[in-house]
């Protein structure tokens, strides 16, 4: 009697709905860091969507441009604040004035990078 095996559906078998634009692409990444620093483990569930990246992707898209020199740390800094906080800076705002500039430069660039992998739409 031959052994039933075993065999894992193919990640490109999966239809994925990629990201509307990079800010959506970023808060979903910056949910699943959370997510993983408080020990969650990702599987797939019925009815979730599936994305057509691991979150490690952006955060490598990202660094890329910080070697690159497309983006400065002070971008990286303002992303990763704001991600924690979901939601973007309010350039009405005296204080987030330089926060939305470099929000909006940092997402620019990062939505060249992801359109090119097809992240985003």
């Amino acid at each position: 009697m031959p052994r039933t095996r075993f065999i894992p559906r193919s990640y490109y078998d999966t239809p994925t709905a990629p990201f509307v634009d990079a800010e959506e692409a970023w808060f979903w990444f910056m949910r699943c860091q959370r997510a993983r620093e408080e020990g969650a483990r990702f599987e797939e569930t019925p009815g979730s969507v599936t994305r057509p990246c691991d979150p490690d992707d952006l955060y490598r898209a990202a660094v890329g441009l910080l070697r690159q020199r497309q983006v400065t740390a002070e971008h990286l800094r303002v992303l990763a604040f704001f991600g924690v906080c979901e939601r973007p800076p309010d350039p009405r705002c005296r204080d987030e004035e330089r926060p939305a500039r470099l929000w909006n430069e940092a997402l620019d660039k990062l939505t060249t990078v992801l359109k090119r992998k097809g992240i985003i739409e």
